[in-house]
């Protein structure tokens, strides 16, 4: 009679675990809009954009552009120009209204 009274309790617990799921409407999945980015700028972007804001100083022969940290959505470009081959300026370039502007177009300009 101790066993009995002993697996009864166990019988108990047992039966609480396997009540039935409760129904629910399936989870309706939204979908993001998609994010409109700009291209990276380059080289290319990085001549034109110089040629068009100082045209008098010798166009952007070597040039590198990476993020302006983690999250940022400013890019510094490091540049040279002429025959250097050396990345000795630099520029950051913001995203504007669908493109990439000059951060600080007043002090772009080295030559």
């Amino acid at each position: 009679m101790n066993k009995l009274a002993l697996l009864l309790p166990l019988a108990l617990l047992s039966a609480c675990g396997e009540e039935p799921a409760a129904q629910t409407a399936p989870e309706q999945v939204v979908t993001p809009e998609p994010i409109e980015t700009l291209p990276a700028p380059d080289q290319a972007l990085l001549t034109a954009k110089y040629a068009e804001a100082c045209p008098e100083d010798e166009a952007v022969n070597t040039a590198m552009c990476k993020r302006a940290g983690m999250g940022s959505p400013d890019v510094v470009c490091e540049f040279g120009l002429g025959d250097d081959e050396y990345l000795r300026n630099k520029a950051t370039l913001t995203a504007g209204e669908g493109e990439w502007a000059f951060a600080d177009p007043e002090n772009v300009c080295v030559g």
